[in-house]
């Protein structure tokens, strides 16, 4: 927790914890975090912090799912970009703000990231 404290970002990677033990112990000590509510789980090897929802006590992560999809993304080495929505609607054409849940990448991401059903669709850039 100490280390998790001292971090800026919100998103951590579970290679941030390798130095701390092996593979396993890191994976159980991420989890037994996880049922306590202190993080969430939102893909493969990807975490965030959480605090208890103010409606029903719940953890709920920080951020938003599109910041939370952003900074993970530029953890993992790629960059995210406008989608072609978004380009549309700061052209001025529609008048619709995008709302969806899609981020536009340079790189081709495999991993589902997300929480609570919820999942992050990707575009090209």
């Amino acid at each position: 927790m100490k280390r998790i404290d001292r971090k800026r970002g919100d998103v951590f990677l579970r290679a941030d914890f390798k130095d701390l033990g092996g593979y396993d112990q890191v994976g159980r000590a991420l989890r037994g975090l996880v049922k306590k509510g202190k993080l969430m789980k939102i893909g493969q090897g990807l975490y965030t912090r959480s605090v208890p929802s103010p409606f029903d006590g719940t953890p709920t992560p920080v951020k938003g799912l599109y910041s939370l999809t952003a900074e993970a993304l530029g953890r993992l080495g790629g960059e995210s970009a406008p989608t072609r929505f978004e380009k549309a609607y700061n052209s001025g054409k529609p008048t619709q703000v995008p709302a969806g849940r899609v981020i536009a990448t340079r790189k081709r991401v495999r991993r589902k990231i997300g929480y609570k059903g919820v999942i992050m669709s990707f575009e090209r850039a």
